[in-house]
């Protein structure tokens, strides 16, 4: 099968995913992961990039964005992993052993309602079913850190959502989510599939061409004749 279209157009969320090559570990300490932050401040000033939330885990991250303008994603993305492979590289003296990423970075728009909640919660909790923090707030690497126990100047990173969160939000955060959240927001991932309601997907699907999206994965069935 193909790979889908991919969207980069303004005003819309995406989340977004890389991983590391082999699923090696490319943040080995604390400075690793502080240093990838300042590289996501960079970007956010050179492109004026939004971010809705974020994480940092030792061998992949998760961003949640919402660009202003089309393309922007696609500028974002290639001036931070490019930035940081070449980086990575040359500090660890690892030029020309081969790629630090798996490929091509994964994006999937998100509908802006409690599809978005559910994203952004499962962007902070990965920590969390990880099994290396046991509260969202006590992994420092991520926007739930900074979102609930940041300074001003750390929380100056995140934007404020564009839906309203919940106002208790440290309970809500640190609550697991349910099997079926995290079954759809896998599919979405998995598939590259748009997440939101029925009819806002259908919307998605046909406005951005994202039908290979829909399939379910193996070649499609032959018929005889007759049939």
């Amino acid at each position: 099968m193909g790979r889908a279209p991919r969207v980069d157009v303004g005003n819309q969320i995406y989340h977004v995913i890389n991983r590391a090559n082999g699923r090696q570990t490319i943040f080995h300490k604390a400075a690793d992961y502080q240093h990838f932050e300042e590289l996501i401040e960079e970007a956010v000033e050179r492109i004026g990039m939004r971010v809705l939330a974020y994480v940092l885990m030792p061998n992949h991250w998760h961003l949640l964005l919402y660009p202003r303008e089309d393309g922007d994603v696609s500028k974002f993305m290639q001036w931070l992993t490019l930035t940081h492979t070449q980086q990575y590289h040359a500090k660890t003296r690892t030029i020309g052993y081969g790629h630090l990423y798996q490929g091509r970075y994964k994006s999937f728009i998100v509908e802006r309602d409690s599809y978005f909640l559910a994203v952004l919660k499962y962007i902070e909790r990965n920590p969390v079913r990880g099994k290396i923090s046991k509260t969202v707030e006590g992994w420092r690497w991520g926007s739930g850190y900074r979102r609930l126990d940041g300074t001003d100047k750390e929380r100056k990173l995140i934007i404020q959502s564009p839906v309203s969160l919940p106002p208790r939000y440290r309970r809500w955060v640190n609550t697991a989510e349910s099997p079926k959240e995290l079954e759809m927001i896998r599919n979405s991932v998995n598939k590259g599939t748009p997440l939101g309601t029925m009819e806002w997907v259908r919307r998605m699907v046909e406005r951005f061409e994202l039908g290979l999206t829909m399939r379910k994965p193996g070649r499609p069935q032959k018929h005889g004749k007759g049939t």
